[in-house]
């Protein structure tokens, strides 16, 4: 099942760009717990401990071209802009990479020992922290992050829940995170998110393309519609079982 669900993220990935989401760069993202990125010709992975860098301007033959230890439980990595938001157990680190085979570390957050995806937009991180069996402790909250200052994250709003993980973005409104339901929160207002909806579907992530919503879960994969006009309009248009 894990496999399948592998390679249905990464054929997401590969397949659709952050122009999808109102952005002018070929970024490829999958869901908040990928651990890979694609921005133009290079493709950003990380495994436990470091980030990797491969070089793909010749498509026929990827090159590694640079490794960087970066800590221990290195988890999940979102790309945005010239930047990668980068989730531990034990923290988030933040990573330009302006020049794309030398990342550079502009910051790094703390946080208790916990699973840890991230997101960003240009001005805030979203981070769900979870109390999953392999990450330790009994945290499960929701954290947001003032990041207009790349090299000076700020905390502004911390919420706990049951049990968050996947978290993504629907149009610059609205935040959803994978708890004991899918719930929509308005993020008008980054410190002080807002639930509005909850989908009754149990999930561990989320892909977001335009206005159609994959919820991946242990069971199967389904594909909603949404309203960007109605928030609570969102239509389940197939699944996909395992």
């Amino acid at each position: 099942m894990k496999k399948i669900i592998f390679i249905f993220l990464l054929a997401l990935s590969f397949g659709c760009s952050e122009s999808d989401s109102a952005s002018n760069d070929s970024t490829g993202q999958g869901g908040s717990l990928a651990v890979f990125a694609l921005k133009d010709n290079y493709l950003y992975s990380v495994d436990h401990m470091k980030l990797n860098v491969f070089s793909l301007i010749n498509g026929e033959k990827p090159v590694k071209v640079n490794d960087i230890p970066i800590g221990f439980d290195i988890e999940t990595l979102f790309a945005y802009g010239d930047n990668l938001f980068i989730g531990s157990r034990n923290g988030m680190f933040i990573y330009s990479i302006s020049n794309p085979e030398n990342p550079t570390k502009l910051s790094s957050v703390q946080h208790f020992t916990a699973c840890d995806p991230v997101i960003a937009n240009s001005t805030h991180s979203f981070v769900t922290l979870n109390s999953n069996t392999t990450c330790g402790n009994n945290t499960n909250v929701l954290q947001v992050y003032d990041t207009k200052d790349l090299k000076n994250p700020k905390l502004i709003h911390s919420r706990n829940l049951m049990q968050p993980k996947g978290i993504g973005f629907y149009t610059a409104k609205y935040l959803l995170v994978c708890d004991d339901v899918l719930k929509i929160f308005n993020i008008e207002n980054p410190s002080e998110p807002i639930l509005v909806h909850a989908i009754d579907k149990n999930c561990f992530d989320v892909i977001i393309r335009d206005n159609t919503l994959f919820a991946i879960g242990d069971k199967g994969v389904y594909r909603y519609k949404m309203n960007p006009n109605d928030i609570k309009d969102i239509q389940l248009e197939s699944e996909t079982n395992f």
